[in-house]
C-alpha cells in the first residue's frame, strides 16, 4: 500500500483523563487548533474527557471538522462530544477500523493502557505493510521513550526488523506535528528550549 498523497483526516489517539497533566490537555487543544487551521479533520475517539475532548473542542471551536468515534458502551463514561458529527458504534473494534479507514495520518498524544492498545495494533499493521500512513508521537519530556526502549529492545532481541524503528516520527513541541505529518522538516530548536527539553528528559 502507498502513502497517501494528501491529508484529508488525521486520527488522534490521547489519554481520556481529566486528570492529566494540564500542560498535556492544552498541548491537545493546540492541536485542535493547528489541524483546523491546516483544513485536515479531526478523527478520534468521541469522547468529551481528557485530551481527546480539549482536542476535539478546540479543532471544532476554530472551525474545523471533527469526526467522533464511540462505542454506546463508553457514552456516558466518556462523555460523548455531541457537539461534533460522531458515530456510535457496537465495539471498541469496529470504532479503531473506522476510524483508521477514515484517517490518512496519525497522531499519538499522551495517553495510557488504551492509547498504547491502539498505537501498538497500528503499528503492527505498518509492521505487516498494511499501510504506510504517516505516525507521528507528540513526545513532550520523552514520555513516551519507555515505549521507544521497549520497541528497541525487541529488535535487539532480534525479533522485530530494526526497519521498525523508522515506522514513526517523535516530535518534542506540538507546532512540529502537522509539519511532521506532511513530511517538512521541523525547525530547530531555539537554544533556550532545547536546553529545557533536555533536562526534562
Amino acid at each position: 500500500m502507498s502513502a497517501p498523497e494528501r491529508l484529508h483526516s488525521v486520527c488522534v489517539f490521547c489519554g481520556s483523563s481529566d486528570a492529566a497533566d494540564p500542560a498535556y490537555l492544552a498541548a491537545a487543544a493546540d492541536l485542535g487548533r493547528a489541524l483546523a487551521a491546516a483544513k485536515i479533520r479531526l478523527v478520534y475517539g468521541g469522547g468529551g474527557v481528557g485530551l481527546m475532548g480539549a482536542t476535539a473542542r478546540a479543532a471544532h471551536d476554530a472551525g474545523g471538522a471533527v469526526l467522533g468515534v464511540i462505542p454506546e458502551f463508553l457514552v456516558g463514561a466518556e462523555r460523548a462530544l455531541e457537539t461534533v458529527e460522531h458515530l456510535v458504534v457496537r465495539s471498541m473494534h469496529e470504532r479503531k477500523s473506522i476510524m483508521f479507514e477514515q484517517s490518512d495520518g496519525f497522531v499519538v498524544l499522551p495517553g495510557g493502557i488504551g492509547t498504547l492498545e491502539e498505537i501498538v495494533e497500528l503499528l503492527s499493521w505498518r509492521r505487516l505493510h498494511l499501510h504506510e500512513k504517516p505516525v507521528v508521537f507528540y513526545n513532550p519530556g520523552g514520555f513516551w521513550r519507555p515505549l521507544f526502549d521497549l520497541f528497541q529492545h525487541t529488535v535487539d532481541a532480534k525479533l522485530t526488523p530494526a526497519s521498525f524503528m523508522d515506522a514513526w516520527i517523535s516530535v518534542e513541541r506540538v507546532e512540529d506535528i502537522v509539519p511532521a505529518l506532511l513530511g517538512v522538516a521541523p525547525e530547530p530548536m531555539p537554544p533556550s528550549e532545547e536546553a529545557a527539553v533536555l533536562k526534562i528528559s
